[in-house]
């Protein structure tokens, strides 16, 4: 549900209020039953945290990938590096 901030008119109070948005809007303040107006605020927006959403930020420290070679599994179980050509 969004989030509406109103002003008062007579005692300047501002608050918020949680509503539907097929609610109608307040007409009278709840301290000094003024009259209310609906204040129109930029929103919250998007947030991102962390040091940045790149492929590279989730791959694994030393892959293979980061330092050219690619890695392949034998059959025994064991690992083989296979080194690019230069």
């Amino acid at each position: 549900m969004p989030t509406y901030t109103y002003k008062c008119h007579q005692c300047l109070m501002q608050f918020e209020s949680f509503q539907s948005i097929v609610d109608p809007p307040l007409r009278s303040c709840p301290s000094c039953h003024g009259q209310l107006e609906r204040v129109i605020t930029g929103g919250s927006g998007i947030i991102f945290k962390g040091s940045g959403f790149y492929i590279t930020d989730y791959s694994r420290k030393n892959s293979p990938a980061q330092n050219g070679s690619k890695e392949t599994k034998k059959t025994d179980g064991t690992k083989k590096e296979i080194k690019p050509d230069k």
